[in-house]
């Protein structure tokens, strides 16, 4: 999982930050000012959680031979979280389709989660 969770986050890392130059350079007069913001919350909430999946990534290789299955859900809801929650960003702020945020908060959820899931496994590692 170690190698799965290292491409996705760099995948999503590089992602996030063509997503940011794009919006700067291609949207910025194709879309309004407040789609913009959308889609600029949706790249940088991706780079966020990008690193942390890197994080997770990192403490898996430590923690090799045991990996803590609460360590990989952390690591799925990172990913799952950025789908959900940058996704429909992304998508609303193109789109303008005003149903595409209600999608927004299950990946908000989802990125929450992670990050509980990943503060459990930290206080239960044992080196």
């Amino acid at each position: 999982m170690t190698q799965i969770f290292l491409s996705i986050g760099a995948i999503l890392g590089g992602l996030s930050v063509a997503s940011g130059a794009f919006a700067s350079h291609a949207l910025r007069d194709k879309i309004s000012d407040r789609s913009l913001e959308i889609f600029e919350t949706a790249a940088r909430y991706q780079m966020y959680h990008a690193l942390a999946l890197l994080l997770v990534a990192l403490l898996l290789s430590i923690y090799q031979q045991s990996e803590p299955p609460i360590l990989l859900a952390s690591g799925w809801l990172f990913v799952i979280g950025i789908g959900l929650f940058s996704g429909s960003l992304y998508a609303l702020s193109l789109t303008n389709v005003k149903i595409l945020g209600a999608i927004a908060p299950l990946g908000g959820a989802a990125l929450i989660a992670g990050w509980g899931a990943l503060a459990f496994a930290a206080w239960n590692l044992k080196d």
